[in-house]
């Protein structure tokens, strides 16, 4: 686990040469066929180094829950296994981690009325405003989730009004989906300013590479619209801002470097109390967690 920018591809890279693994990825956008450039997708060339699982497969219009994550996943680790490999789950979406480790909370079912209901107010009173309602209902939720996600805050109003508690508080209300050990280790920055550099590397070298262009190819060849899960990911939705008029293109770079430092700011927070994580430095991290693989019994290659 680790912030976006802090290097996870990479590592899976060079453990790949050392030990024999194969790798689940766990990223709500890499799962997009097309949205190569702004998720910073690993190429066919790294995919050709080491098995990649759950790269690729769905087109952008579709929808992909935590639940189907876990299903995907909990079957993966068992063939995985089962050739003799190791599974390397690698990624920066905390809630599917924190689902396939966790499991899922028995939330209330969705809700049809409930939720046209809200999407007439956020009409009439703006996203913005129901937002807000959630900091107040459920903090915690807010928190977690981009003030710009209109899904989850709608999802978060919804379990509230159905429930009367918070789905944070649901959440924690679980049993876990799979018997399989997990060993937790994430990439942590010890100087953030570091971090902030990559990201702002990251974001100059996406844009350099066509990201605009990526977006625009894709608006052609499916029936998007700014509402799908794809399109609200971090760098996709301020092009697709800028696309409509939105956002100035001087200032497209700064949107992006922003939203990305905010979105690496919230990893960062569900990583702070995540039990019995072993944390690795972010700029050198491949002898540590060399020596912590070998001593949990993963032999080496």
């Amino acid at each position: 686990m680790g912030p976006t920018a802090s290097g996870k591809t990479a590592l899976a890279l060079q453990l790949a040469n050392k030990f024999n693994i194969e790798v689940i990825s766990v990223d709500s956008a890499l799962i997009y066929r097309g949205m190569d450039i702004g998720t910073a997708k690993p190429t066919a060339a790294e995919q050709a180094q080491v098995p990649h699982h759950l790269i690729d497969i769905l087109d952008p219009t579709a929808h992909y829950s935590a639940g189907q994550f876990v299903q995907d996943a909990t079957r993966l680790i068992e063939e995985i296994r089962q050739r003799g490999c190791a599974p390397l789950l690698v990624g920066g979406t905390m809630l599917y981690f924190k689902a396939l480790q966790f499991g899922l909370a028995k939330l209330p079912s969705q809700d049809p009325i409930l939720r046209a209901d809200i999407a007439e107010r956020a009409n009439k009173l703006g996203w913005g405003a129901l937002y807000n309602e959630l900091v107040t209902l459920d903090p915690e939720w807010a928190a977690q989730i981009n003030p710009h996600d209109t899904q989850r805050i709608s999802r978060g109003l919804e379990v509230f009004y159905r429930s009367g508690e918070p789905l944070s508080q649901l959440q924690k209300q679980t049993t876990r989906p799979t018997s399989h050990p997990i060993m937790p280790l994430a990439l942590i920055p010890e100087n953030r300013a570091v971090l902030h550099e990559r990201i702002a590397m990251r974001v100059e070298q996406m844009l350099n590479q066509g990201l605009i262009e990526e977006i625009k190819a894709l608006r052609q060849q499916y029936s998007l619209h700014a509402g799908l899960p794809s399109m609200r990911a971090v760098g996709y939705r301020q092009v697709w801002q800028f696309l409509e008029g939105g956002i100035q293109e001087s200032d497209l770079a700064n949107q992006i470097l922003f939203a990305t430092r905010q979105y690496a700011k919230r990893q960062l927070t569900w990583l702070k109390t995540w039990p019995a994580l072993q944390a690795l430095p972010m700029e050198d991290p491949l002898e540590q967690i060399t020596t912590r693989l070998v001593q949990a019994g993963l032999p080496l290659r």
